[in-house]
């Protein structure tokens, strides 16, 4: 499972990948396993996870399209990912990607024909819209919240389950869904194929045993729950391959282990035993395996790495009054040594260096750099910044995660370079929360992040890390910043329909913000995974870095 931490952001809440791994034995074009026929069905794939409980409720899901829940609900549209191509929106339930009017602001959606739930009820608008209401019930709080913040009423709405509905979402027929937004929203197709926008029977989602008694949509509807020991999923009869682009369902039963040491069963992975032959990993390789896999000519590419994700960066609080000159914080930019931090984080297999904001699998995403030439670092040119702003005798704390304490260092190190000293403070991670994310900011100079959106979209990269209404409350714009100019252009680029202007838009803020210093970006972060022998079509896409469960098969 993806580790993550729960927040509320206005336009795109995403998940935060930590990632902790060590060096490398894929590229980016190797992420995926030797290839079986796409068509291949049959047999039984375990997943094994260190979680105890698999939440399939998609009203409080954080789910990733390609991952768990996918395997269960679809939506009304779904993601094409590919380990070679940025990933595409594509059609789900629904027979295209939406269709916008009213200047953006209202988007219709046709539902295919002859979709049925598990138990052969069709599955109809009403469906849909029942589903997206139950997300807005308070005793159904933690999923994505992009719908809650676009749709018009949402936010004094509180769910069906008292007998209100949202005007907002129309059904004038049973194959036809019509959104009406507050604004203009250009990447709603994508905000489509998020976990609340599958259907949910109208008699059936109850809060309290929804998430382990869903109504299947998907390929697999689930056999049997038992929290703490495992789930088992088996074939949906009615779902139809036919209708969907997205998912292959070539296993006839999948069962998640639930509760899993992850670095036991790397071993068992590694070493190919017979009950670890047809299962992979769901979580990264622990470090210590990592490095066994890469040096057992026997695992070879089942061990699988994605290529850059989501974005490590150090985080410079914007309102500290040591670093509010913004030359102090571009000559931060040039004391880092990335190389040293990627080195900390176990060298090549964790990433690449990173330059820009926007992650990496993002159609539109430019490549640029307005630092360093070297990625270790130019220490000449930080020390005549910091001369020229007058600022020394700099004494800086830095707080992070537990788990990034050698990363911290190496960053310590990087910045005694030009005589800053820098306080590391490690923190559990409700404490980091409270002091970094919800506190008012006074705590800390300097953190260290990551982030993976939760969409292929340059607008969940920027607007949760630096738009002014992301500070503080839990939110995730740690360097405290604030620029008018930018939440203007960042409101103006997602309000964009046309993808090649918003591409231009997405590009420009990027460069506004690097200018302005906010962060260090650091790496693009890699995620390697491990799977046994039996299985096949193990593929992780540009974006996101995990693999796509929905194409997995066994054998050939």
């Amino acid at each position: 499972m993806i580790r993550s931490r729960t927040r509320r952001l206005v336009i795109a809440p995403a998940i935060l990948a930590v990632g902790a791994m060590a060096f490398t034995a894929c590229s980016a074009s190797d992420s995926g396993s030797e290839e079986g026929s796409a068509d291949a069905t049959g047999g039984t794939l375990t997943i094994y996870t260190a979680a105890e409980e698999v939440s399939f409720d998609p009203a409080s899901s954080q789910n990733l399209a390609v991952t768990t829940l996918g395997l269960n609900a679809r939506r009304l549209t779904a993601w094409s990912t590919d380990p070679d191509a940025p990933t595409e929106v594509v059609p789900d339930l629904a027979t295209d990607t939406g269709t916008a009017s009213d200047d953006g602001k209202t988007w219709t959606f046709t539902l295919k024909d002859g979709l049925t739930f598990e138990d052969g009820t069709p599955i109809t608008s009403e469906a849909i819209k029942f589903g997206l209401e139950r997300s807005f019930a308070p005793e159904l709080s933690g999923g994505l919240t992009y719908h809650k913040l676009l749709l018009e009423g949402g936010e004094d709405y509180t769910g069906p389950f008292d007998g209100e509905h949202l005007d907002s979402i129309e059904t004038p027929d049973d194959q036809t869904i019509v959104f009406h937004l507050n604004r203009p929203y250009g990447d709603f197709s994508w905000v489509a194929s998020t976990p609340a926008f599958a259907p949910v029977p109208l008699e059936s989602g109850d809060p309290e045993t929804y998430a382990q008694d869903p109504v299947a949509s998907g390929p697999y509807a689930v056999e049997s729950y038992q929290a703490g020991n495992q789930v088992v999923l088996t074939r949906n009869e009615e779902w139809d391959p036919e209708t969907d682009e997205a998912r292959t369902g070539g296993p006839d039963e999948i069962v998640f282990k639930l509760a899993q040491d992850a670095s036991v069963v790397a071993q068992s992975l590694i070493a190919d035993r017979s009950d670890a032959q047809d299962a992979f990993l769901a979580g990264f390789v622990p470090p210590a395996q990592l490095v066994q896999a890469q040096n057992d000519p026997n695992v070879g590419d089942r061990l699988v790495t994605s290529g850059p994700g989501a974005l490590e960066y150090l985080a410079i609080n914007t309102e500290s009054p040591q670093l509010e000159d913004v030359r102090v914080r571009q000559a931060l930019q040039y004391a880092v040594d990335k190389t040293a931090y990627l080195t900390a984080k176990g060298g090549e297999i964790s990433g690449d260096i990173a330059t820009t904001l926007i992650t990496p699998g993002i159609e539109g995403r430019e490549e640029f750099n307005l630092y360093a030439e070297d990625p270790a670092g130019d220490v000449d040119e930080a020390k005549r910044l910091l001369d020229e702003a007058g600022a020394s005798d700099l004494d800086l704390r830095l707080v992070v995660t537990e788990d990034n304490v050698a990363a911290a260092e190496a960053i310590q190190q990087s910045l005694a370079r030009v005589d800053i000293s820098v306080t590391i403070q490690p923190l559990d991670d409700a404490a980091w929360s409270a002091e970094v994310t919800a506190g008012d900011g006074s705590a800390y100079d300097l953190t260290l992040s990551s982030w993976q959106p939760d969409i292929p979209s340059p607008n969940a990269n920027l607007t949760p890390l630096f738009d002014s209404s992301q500070i503080g409350g839990g939110n995730y714009n740690l360097a405290r910043y604030s620029n008018p100019e930018v939440d203007e252009a960042l409101l103006a680029a997602s309000s964009e329909l046309d993808a090649d202007a918003a591409a231009e838009q997405w590009t420009a803020i990027d460069r506004t913000i690097l200018e302005d210093s906010p962060v260090v970006p650091l790496i693009y972060s890699r995620n390697s995974f491990l799977h046994g022998s039996g299985v096949t079509n193990f593929e992780i896409g540009e974006f996101p870095s995990y693999p796509n469960y929905l194409k997995v098969t066994l054998g050939e």
